[in-house]
């Protein structure tokens, strides 16, 4: 299976895509980010968002696309921003015909670290070992990407263990 990781964000929006191979490892075939400048208008920033995911989309052709799910923020305005953002990400996969997948931020880290309330140093690193990269994803959006597809691949190959084993009992 094929995962597009988006961490989406104001400033950067970060991708990853991760695959795991037939032996259950993991493998990164790309990361970074989408810069926006605070300079251009929302309706533009939004639209090179979803550009550049749908290329990113057609050059991979991920199976799925996960991303992180709504959280609460002090800051209204931002909060607004961010799922506009988010909007437009799942856009971008449903146009494409992928299904989107949502984990809170405590979920990716618990499945990526082992502790969700993880730094983001934390994070990158454990991302940065389990992909078993020669360096840390920069800047920290991309790392978070790629946590955020390698919590989706766990969390899938987990699920259709537990639909094996009920489907071999149900027999």
């Amino acid at each position: 299976m094929r995962v597009l990781g988006i961490d989406c964000g104001g400033a950067y929006t970060g991708y990853g895509v991760v695959e795991m191979d037939s032996r259950g490892g993991l493998v990164c075939l790309t990361c970074g980010v989408i810069k926006l400048s605070p300079k251009e208008a929302l309706p533009r920033r939004l639209s090179r968002i979803y550009d550049g995911l749908g290329a990113l989309i057609v050059e991979h052709r991920p199976d799925e696309v996960a991303i992180e799910g709504i959280f609460y923020a002090l800051n209204v305005k931002s909060a607004l921003k961010l799922g506009q953002v988010r909007g437009v990400a799942m856009l971008a996969a449903a146009a494409a015909g992928l299904e989107v997948a949502e984990y809170s931020p405590l979920t990716i880290k618990s499945s990526v670290v082992g502790y969700g309330r993880a730094e983001k140093q934390q994070v990158q690193h454990m991302v940065t070992t389990l992909l078993s990269l020669a360096e840390a994803p920069e800047p920290m959006d991309a790392s978070d990407a790629l946590a955020i597809a390698i919590c989706h691949l766990h969390t899938s190959g987990t699920l259709e263990r537990q639909r094996a084993v009920a489907r071999a009992v149900a027999r």
